[in-house]
């Protein structure tokens, strides 16, 4: 593995507005491909058209439709269609001290046979990690090793037919494999949120496999979705869980992926909506969850998986109040490859631990994902836009 860039020597204050820093990884004709990329999904009529043909293109098998993808959207958004074509990723973010989530985005496993090959393409992420210091974390989520309408059935307390309950019994065994591996491995491993209809489930889950693998350093972590007005409150319990357990709390930290469809749901399941009033409200719980997991420091293990400059700031603060170094290995910040780099590059220049979720699979598989990523970043306040800006920002600077 190559040896990555030294990091700044005397702490100073970040800027992520730092272009050059930023995009010191990329090209000319890279960052200008960035520029067509994001100047058209700063548009949302380009954004539904181009989804709509693209689906449909798929659908009819369209002649060269996969490799326009691959080399467009695919590229800058995915590292590869496998953990090998990932190398290459993998080698160009640690050359800058930023590390690779390995994950397989692959989805709608509905058979035993399917979930049985997602598990083993885990482990195979764990292995690949293993010892690797530029994988620094794999990740996975539950749906992929079982179906949706198991857990729901689990998180409503139905009664299993004897399928069923073999079918979850399978469920567990494959999660506890999976756990297994990293804590044998010594890989910190990711389980994914998911909708507040199957979460219970995946949170029972994820702390059994903590009280059997955390004693001794956090390798399991669950996933805080802090746009449910309930999460704080969830965090504090599941930390004196692990205080009485024992254990270390291994907390991702995010804001959420499911918005619009929990809300959606629970209106027309004419129950309490479960996401916060507004948007503030979600960014202080996510920086009180911060707060929270800094003054529980080290017995919790925190990343925080934040494209929002203000929470990372906030949480470089509390470290510094804390005396908490940079590198510690208990703090990790993440985002997605292919977005914010001025914030991914900056801190890792700055000598902060931080990584990339770098989404792997067959270009055909990872369809749903990527349509997800175009439609949130013309959705997201003002995403595309920032990063639009910050590109013509550093073409201007070389330029002049």
């Amino acid at each position: 593995m190559i040896d990555p860039k030294p990091v700044a020597s005397t702490p100073q204050r970040i800027s992520f507005d730092d272009t050059e820093i930023a995009f010191s990884s990329k090209s000319n004709s890279e960052l200008r491909k960035m520029y067509g990329l994001f100047a058209s999904m700063n548009s949302n009529f380009l954004v539904k058209t181009g989804t709509a043909f693209l689906k449909a293109a798929f659908a009819i098998k369209f002649p060269f439709v996969r490799q326009i993808i691959k080399n467009t959207i695919f590229e800058h958004f995915c590292g590869g269609e496998t953990i090998e074509e990932c190398e290459k990723t993998t080698r160009e973010l640690w050359k800058f001290r930023v590390g690779t989530i390995l994950d397989y985005s692959v989805e709608g496993a509905k058979t035993d046979a399917g979930f049985e090959a997602t598990t083993q393409e885990i482990i195979r992420t764990i292995e690949k990690a293993a010892g690797n210091p530029a994988i620094p974390f794999s990740v996975f989520k539950i749906t992929g090793l079982a179906s949706t309408e198991l857990l729901q059935k689990v998180q409503n307390g139905n009664a299993l037919n004897s399928e069923e309950q073999k079918d979850f019994v399978h469920v567990k065994e494959r999660v506890e494999r999976i756990c297994h591996k990293a804590y044998e491995k010594k890989v910190r491993i990711f389980i994914d949120a998911e909708e507040t209809w199957i979460q219970d489930t995946i949170d029972r889950l994820a702390y059994e496999m903590m009280e059997m693998f955390n004693h001794e350093e956090p390798i399991v972590y669950n996933t805080f979705q802090m746009y449910r007005w309930d999460m704080l409150d969830n965090l504090k319990k599941a930390h004196e869980a692990a205080v009485e357990g024992g254990y270390f709390l291994g907390v991702k930290l995010v804001r959420g992926a499911y918005m619009e469809k929990e809300g959606r749901v629970a209106k027309a399941e004419g129950r309490q909506d479960p996401i916060q009033p507004n948007k503030p409200s979600t960014d202080r719980d996510f920086n009180d969850a911060l707060r929270f997991c800094i003054a529980n420091y080290p017995k919790i293990a925190i990343c925080a998986g934040t494209h929002n400059e203000e929470s990372t700031y906030f949480l470089i603060e509390l470290m510094k109040e804390a005396g908490i170094a940079p590198a510690d290995s208990h703090i990790f910040f993440a985002q997605l490859y292919g977005m914010s780099d001025n914030l991914s590059y900056n801190l890792s220049h700055a000598g902060y631990n931080v990584a990339k979720y770098v989404p792997y699979g067959p270009v055909a598989a990872v369809m749903p994902y990527l349509f997800r990523r175009a439609s949130e970043n013309t959705a997201i306040a003002g995403q595309s836009s920032r990063e639009f800006r910050l590109i013509k920002k550093e073409m201007r600077r070389r330029k002049l």
